[in-house]
Parts: structure tokens; C-alpha cells; sequence
């Protein structure tokens, strides 16, 4: 970005500032954030945050100061400050890339922040907590497989009733046919005895 001959004085002083800060974040988000890691890593988005918000602040005070340029220079000038915004939005969102970017370190040595390699960025505590957590992690899963194994028993358990219970039906209805059967035997033995009984009086 350029400052500007038109215009007051004021709003060209915060042009350059604006300038200067949207340069100094957008080295930190090419150079220094990708090659980061840890703490180090941390601290520079940190620092990149609170400069997005004095740009912010920069940006506002332009808007101020517009206010009170005449009205021959306020429409270039609001055509810049456009501009300006249009810059700014796009700066944020690699910011929030940047951040949301792995580095290029393992996951693990990002997760305990360099403590690995020596650095000692984090106290005892703070590992120990972490250790707790993947621990933790690792039991739930396995709670996870125990459960998924028992509903897994418990649907197999479910079928073979299901298959019993259909057996027990079949031979239900087959000795009730043969129940049927034997007393339909039962009563033509009746009437045929009672023919030869007939029969024999005669």
C-alpha cells in the first residue's frame, strides 16, 4: 500500500500505520506461523491477533477522519479505504488458514509442544494431564469395542431364541395335527365297532 498526496495529513498518518501493521502480519503468517511450532507457534499468532485488532482500530479512525475531508477528496478516498478493507478481510482469513494449519512437526510432538525434542515448554503437571487424557482416550475406546462385542452377543443370542422359538412352534402344530388325526381314528374305530356289534346281532 501507498499513502496518499490528497487528503489531510491525519488520514495519510494512518495510512502508512495501517501499511506498515498489514505487513508486519502478513510476515508472520507467511514466514514465521507455517515454520512454528509449540509455544513459539502460539505466541506469534498471539501477537498477529492483537495486531489484526489494532488495524481494525486503524481502519475505524479512517473512517472518522473521512468525515471530515471535503467532499472533492472524500470520494477517492472512500474508493481507497475500500480497498483497504478488501486487503484486511483477505489478510484475516490466511490468518485464520494459517492458524487452523498444522505445522510440520509430528501431531505428537505439536500435542506436547516440543517437550520431546527438550524444548520444556510444559511443566510436569501439564503432561502428566495430557498422559491422562490419551490414557483415557485409549479406555474409552476399548469400552467402546466391549460394548459394540455385548449388543453383537446379545443380536446372536436375540436369532438363536428366534430360531428355538420357531422350532418349538413346528412341533407345537405337529402334535396337535397328530392330536387331531388320532382322535378322528378314534372315531371311526367307534363307528365300525358298532357296526360289527349290529351285525353280529342280526
Amino acid at each position: 500500500m501507498t499513502s496518499s498526496n490528497e487528503g489531510s495529513d491525519l488520514f495519510i498518518s494512518y495510512e502508512q500505520d495501517f501499511s506498515t501493521i498489514c505487513d508486519t502480519i502478513r510476515s508472520k503468517i507467511e514466514k514465521q506461523i507455517p515454520n512454528q511450532s509449540g509455544e513459539q507457534r502460539k505466541a506469534t499468532v498471539r501477537a498477529a491477533e492483537r495486531e489484526i485488532d489494532e488495524a481494525d482500530e486503524i481502519i475505524a479512525q479512517m473512517e472518522m477522519e473521512i468525515l471530515n475531508i471535503p467532499t472533492a477528496s472524500r470520494t477517492r478516498l472512500q474508493t481507497k479505504l475500500r480497498l483497504f478493507k478488501s486487503e484486511f478481510e483477505k489478510t484475516k482469513r490466511d490468518l485464520r488458514r494459517a492458524t487452523a494449519q498444522m505445522p510440520s512437526s509430528s501431531n505428537r510432538e505439536e500435542l506436547f509442544g516440543g517437550l520431546e525434542s527438550g524444548d520444556g515448554d510444559l511443566d510436569a503437571s501439564t503432561v502428566d494431564q495430557r498422559s491422562r487424557l490419551l490414557t483415557g482416550t485409549d479406555r474409552l475406546g476399548e469400552s467402546s469395542r466391549r460394548l459394540q462385542d455385548s449388543h453383537r452377543l446379545a443380536l446372536e443370542t436375540e436369532n438363536v431364541g428366534i430360531n428355538i422359538l420357531g422350532t418349538l412352534k413346528g412341533q407345537r402344530e405337529t402334535i396337535l395335527r397328530s392330536r387331531d388325526t388320532l382322535t378322528e381314528a378314534d372315531s371311526h374305530i367307534d363307528k365300525a365297532s358298532k357296526t360289527l356289534k349290529g351285525m353280529a346281532r342280526r
